[in-house]
């Protein structure tokens, strides 16, 4: 892998290293991109901070603190995957995951245009999504841009997919752009673990909140929607993360977003998500056809009316 680094000194900071990308805000970690391997079989940006420091993403599996559930260890922090292209599985799959199905796995070729700002930073990473035998399945170019701002900090993903070969994203549910959130902001305080006792997550529930004004898990699983925020309290401070779906998108997402902390947009889920067969959301490529998707991330302070979060939609969509 080739690593093209640039080095200045800025507010926004980025350090391309062989085994991860690390991002700096005013001289402080705010995430870093890791691609080492090791059990994870896709890279992810792992934590994601509040303008405050609070982080805002689980810990687990990278660290273990008290009271945090041990579930699904391949949701690391921010990441983008499918669970089934050409039958393959690119978002259960960590190492130790046993088959069936197979799992493949994406890998980073190159970081490049690394650029450092008194506001703003990016990079860009050059990918490969493998099947089992290591036949190349996707390339995908994927550009981070990370902008801070007084109470905000933002992450935009600008993702392009082509095809290396004929190419099936099936409908399913377990797609794409995905977050895991600390516990303290799920909908859901119960945990339950198999053999254990359910015990509770203290602090009051978080909220999920769609562009339509849909809440909570019930209503806006699965609906499409321009936007959809998560915010809750992180030891009294209040505090919540957006995802927002860019209109100009090859396919527009709809939400995989769970009470129990799992938040993502989903471009190739449909009928997984009416349950109706006649409903088919999958997308089919030719060698060298390719889809592009952009995502803006907001970490913002209070929920969504008092983050403006609509307003700052209608901004990105511009």
């Amino acid at each position: 892998m080739a690593i093209l680094a640039a080095s200045t000194m800025a507010q926004v900071k980025i350090s391309a290293e062989p085994t991860r990308v690390r991002v700096e805000i005013d001289g402080k970690p705010y995430t870093d991109f890791f691609f080492y391997g090791g059990e994870a079989m896709k890279p992810f940006l792992w934590p994601l901070r509040a303008a405050s420091g609070t982080m805002v993403t689980r810990a687990f599996p990278l660290e273990s603190p008290p009271g945090e559930p041990h579930d699904h260890p391949h949701h690391r922090g921010l990441w983008f995957a499918h669970d089934n292209v050409n039958g393959i599985d690119f978002w259960n799959n960590e190492t130790s995951y046993a088959s069936p199905p197979p799992r493949g796995r994406i890998t980073v070729d190159k970081i490049s245009n690394v650029k450092n700002g008194s506001h703003d930073g990016s990079f860009t990473a050059t990918l490969s999504w493998r099947d089992p035998f290591s036949n190349k399945v996707l390339d995908e170019t994927r550009v981070f841009h990370f902008a801070s701002r007084p109470k905000l900090r933002i992450v935009d993903l600008d993702i392009t997919l082509t095809a290396a070969a004929k190419v099936i994203f099936g409908d399913s549910k377990d797609g794409s752009l995905g977050i895991r959130l600390a516990p303290a902001l799920q909908e859901d305080k119960a945990v339950k673990t198999k053999g254990q006792p359910t015990w509770t997550i203290p602090g009051p529930p978080g909220v999920i909140v769609n562009a339509d004004g849909l809440e909570h898990e019930k209503d806006a699983w699965g609906k499409a929607s321009n936007w959809v925020d998560y915010h809750g309290e992180i030891d009294g401070e209040k505090v919540g993360i957006a995802i927002l779906d860019h209109p100009a998108n090859s396919r527009r997402a709809r939400w995989h977003v769970r009470a129990y902390g799992l938040f993502a947009a989903n471009p190739f889920g449909f009928g997984t998500f009416t349950n109706k067969k006649s409903d088919d959301g999958s997308v089919h490529l030719e060698p060298g056809g390719s889809l592009h998707f952009r995502y803006r991330v907001i970490v913002h302070e209070g929920d969504a009316k008092s983050a403006g979060i609509a307003k700052l939609w209608s901004e990105f969509a511009k």
